[in-house]
């Protein structure tokens, strides 16, 4: 695939531990959902399951968050999930449920999760189907969530758009239930144009074993086949990528603790 033209400003947050990480995270997340609704009325947010959004999860279970959240305005939607009952341990909802959902007033109705122990293809419709009742589409329009947050795989993959697989070209759907052979299952996606679309859009990474494959995304040659990750270049203009000391390690610097960017031709 040939690069995409719009160049990327990558704004980088390093923190020495992944406790601190989260705290990062955490306030991010408030902020955005009070910003969204005070411009908006609404916040409509999408998250990844892995061990530092738990950690997000339960942090925002309690004070500040817990009081400064507007839960009654707030929309949540996941990126993606495994194809398995929402009471199974590899459940991305289980756990979000577990860390949060159980212990914030966040109405039911609020709540879009993926069937993940529906058929695939009909997971997916029905999830599409949700997105576009709740954002009000009409047509061939596409939603547009306040924030996205993302994890990135140790083979480059995020979401659940895995390297060779069909989901790095589809371009119409909202949603899609991508095969993935190499592990010989199936995952319901939000498809990458949507996740580009995100007004935030954000990496949550941690450890040492993570930073050659954030060297290769983000400094490395542009192969989406291979490294689906590079793929998102937000429309904002705009990456966010928080990161522990460990996973930075190899990016240019490497960056020290607190802000900084990089820019992506």
């Amino acid at each position: 695939m040939p690069r995409p033209a719009n160049p990327i400003e990558i704004i980088t947050k390093v923190a020495p531990t992944a406790d601190e990480i989260a705290k990062l995270a955490a306030d991010a997340f408030a902020q955005t959902v009070v910003q969204a609704v005070q411009a908006r009325g609404i916040a409509r947010v999408a998250v990844s399951g892995g061990s530092t959004p738990k950690a997000v999860f339960e942090l925002l279970a309690g004070e500040p968050y817990l009081s400064v959240i507007p839960w009654p305005q707030l929309q949540l939607f996941w990126v993606d999930e495994r194809c398995v009952p929402p009471t199974h341990e590899e459940s991305n909802y289980r756990m979000t449920k577990a860390a949060m959902l159980d212990k914030v007033p966040l109405p039911a109705e609020n709540v879009h999760r993926m069937e993940g122990e529906l058929d695939p293809e009909e997971a997916a419709s029905r999830y599409e189907a949700t997105i576009r009742n709740a954002f009000r589409l009409e047509g061939a329009q596409t939603p547009t969530f306040d924030l996205i947050w993302l994890g990135l795989g140790p083979d480059g993959h995020t979401a659940s758009l895995f390297p060779h697989t069909d989901g790095l070209h589809e371009m119409s759907r909202i949603v899609m239930a991508n095969h993935v052979p190499q592990k010989d299952v199936w995952r319901i996606t939000l498809t990458w144009p949507v996740i580009v679309q995100g007004r935030e859009v954000a990496f949550l990474i941690e450890g040492e074993e993570k930073a050659e494959m954030v060297r290769t995304v983000w400094t490395g040659s542009y192969d989406p086949e291979n490294w689906p990750a590079q793929m998102i270049r937000p429309a904002s203009g705009k990456l966010t990528l928080m990161l522990d000391s460990a996973a930075a390690a190899q990016l240019p610097g490497p960056p020290a603790p607190g802000d900084s960017t990089l820019e992506l031709p």
